[in-house]
């Protein structure tokens, strides 16, 4: 009985620590700097690990928790993963509740010598970020999809590595590493605009299978609907898909998208509902949202993984892009990943 009550204080204690961690501020470690080469970091979804191993080089050794096609809305830690974490010099994760069921693994590690948690997304102006209405309460998380908003997040991982907790003596390593980052990304950017400006006004319609690119669209100029809502955990009705189906019709939308990380039921639905209206759509390509590619492709990057985006919606919806996107290192033609 004893066991029982401790163990049901601490899940209480964890809760009410959770709720204060929510607002995604760095948990703050007990231990001092670094001072053993490479040091372990664990990140959560693929979009983390990319930034975090750009910006600390040769310095850290990242250990990447979720791989491709993994949903982050979905995912539960495994045993491992906690022992992994609990065990990490630093934790980045990306923050906005996309992690929601990993909520008790940061409060545990958060409560240890080690590691530093931090959620990369934690300076991003609150002004800027997005909440749905069908959302009240929680922002939207996806804002990796805008390139200039991640470019922030690459900031956020470079002044915690170089923090007094951390690793200061390198501090000069991961803001260069940093800066040449974001540079790359300012060009991502321009890009993006470039290709989806292209994209004939009447065609600039973006239908998805779940509300991920809402940042996206408020960037660079296309009008997104997700049949979704902001959680893969949500359920699309009848009256969803039916609202889409006129939409698709009415304007005669060439193509929709299915997405890597999420099941493509909804959007073959779309499909058929559109044919028994008489209009043909077809799917454009495969979009990655919640994860990136496979693993040691250029869409395994944060890089690739927009600019695949960009080109297979571009050149889906009747734009003007490369077959092979911004710098010729696509592997995948927008046909290449359908299901």
């Amino acid at each position: 009985m004893y066991i029982v009550i401790r163990l049901h204080l601490f899940f209480v204690l964890a809760g009410l620590v959770w709720g204060l961690a929510s607002c995604d501020q760095p948990i703050p470690r007990g231990g001092g700097a670094i001072t053993t080469y490479p040091y372990d970091v664990v990140t959560t979804c693929g979009m983390v690990t990319d930034i975090v191993g750009q910006v600390g080089g040769t310095k850290i050794q990242v250990h990447g928790l979720m791989g491709e096609g993994v949903d982050p809305h979905l995912y539960k830690p495994t045993r491992g993963d906690v022992l992994k974490i609990l065990s990490a010099d630093v934790v980045f994760y990306s923050g906005l509740m996309l992690e929601g069921r990993m909520g008790d693994t940061f409060v545990m590690a958060g409560r240890t010598d080690k590691p530093v948690v931090y959620a990369v997304t934690e300076r991003i102006d609150p002004s800027f970020l997005l909440e749905p209405d069908e959302f009240v309460g929680h922002t939207d998380p996806h804002v990796w999809m805008d390139v200039n908003a991640w470019s922030q997040c690459v900031r956020v991982v470079a002044k915690a590595l170089s923090g007094p907790k951390v690793d200061p003596s390198n501090a000069d390593h991961y803001q260069s590493n940093a800066e040449s980052y974001v540079a790359q990304l300012a060009r991502l950017d321009a890009y993006v605009k470039q290709v989806i400006a292209s994209i004939p006004a009447r065609q600039r319609v973006l239908i998805t299978a779940h509300d991920a690119f809402n940042y996206f669209g408020r960037a660079y100029g296309i009008e997104v609907m997700g049949i979704q809502g902001l959680s893969t955990e949500s359920e699309a009705g009848l009256a969803d898909i039916n609202r889409l189906v006129d939409i698709i019709v009415d304007n005669k939308i060439a193509a929709v998208f299915v997405e890597s990380s999420v099941s493509e039921r909804n959007v073959q639905a779309l499909i058929e509902g559109a044919h028994s209206r008489g209009h043909e759509v077809a799917i454009g390509g495969t979009l990655f949202s919640d994860a990136m590619g496979p693993s040691s492709s250029y869409e395994g990057t944060y890089i690739g993984m927009i600019d695949h985006n960009a080109t297979t919606i571009a050149r889906a919806l009747g734009g003007d892009a490369p077959d092979r996107g911004m710098q010729g290192k696509l592997a995948y033609r927008s046909t290449d990943l359908e299901p």
